[in-house]
């Protein structure tokens, strides 16, 4: 996690498109083609449908959690963010395919999902939370107390690693590109939850609207949100809505 000032209420998300599909056992990593070629044809978008893992016991403390950290599971509160999203994405419908980070965050939350949906859980390495080196498992406050130039020149530059060599949002944004990559053309015109990490979610988002890097930090992604991205054939990217915590009232 990273931590933000303030928070900001999500829009409502569109409803997304397509058919539900069963595939099968959980944490099946190859799937067939989720439609046929008829159905393709119909939708030149493809959707992604963001979804923040819900909290664990570090998350109300807004403390970084990144991969190099202690790997929290969900609190008795995440569970119960996570069956409410399941059941709000069962009412929405057409969702096709349920990805997800490998940390035992995401797995859990995935895992409500895709077993209330009946669809299988792929897990995609590199959705996972940055590294965020010596910085893991302080607040932003500590952080700022005990590294004060090193989280300026973190916050300053995407090129800069936190202290102690972990990872530099530029390493972020390059291994999640290349998960969007991946996802768009393999579920070309389907509706695809991506369950993830603030870092990697605010990513994809700072990515569709193309906006700078520091834009990163601006962007607000609550636990067990959804945020939804649509994209063209042609690439063009829309975001639809953004840190919608509706289902969770």
């Amino acid at each position: 996690m990273v931590p933000d000032p303030g928070d900001r209420r999500g829009r409502r998300p569109d409803r997304g498109r397509g058919h539900r599909r069963h595939h099968g056992e959980a944490d099946r990593r190859r799937t067939r083609p989720l439609r046929a070629a008829r159905d393709r044809a119909v939708s030149d978008v493809t959707t992604l449908v963001l979804l923040r893992h819900g909290e664990t016991l570090l998350t109300p403390e807004r403390r970084l959690s990144g991969s190099g950290g202690t790997n929290p599971g969900l609190s008795p509160a995440g569970r119960r963010q996570a069956a409410a999203t399941a059941d709000a994405l069962a009412r929405r419908g057409g969702i096709d395919a349920v990805v997800t980070s490998p940390m035992r965050r995401c797995r859990e939350t995935a895992q409500a999902v895709a077993t209330r949906l009946g669809l299988s859980l792929q897990v995609e390495r590199d959705l996972r939370e940055a590294d965020f080196g010596t910085w893991e498992g302080l607040t932003f406050a500590e952080v700022r107390a005990r590294y004060p130039d090193d989280l300026d020149a973190w916050l300053a530059s995407p090129e800069m690693p936190p202290s102690g060599a972990g990872e530099t949002m530029r390493q972020v944004a390059g291994r999640v590109t290349a998960v969007r990559d991946g996802l768009t053309v393999r579920y070309a015109g389907a509706t695809v939850l991506v369950v993830s990490h603030v870092g990697p979610l605010r990513t994809l988002i700072r990515l569709a609207l193309q906006a700078p890097p520091h834009s990163l930090f601006r962007i607000e992604v609550a636990a067990a949100s959804l945020s939804t991205v649509t994209y063209e054939k042609d690439g063009t990217a829309t975001v639809r809505a953004l840190n919608d915590t509706h289902h969770l009232n």
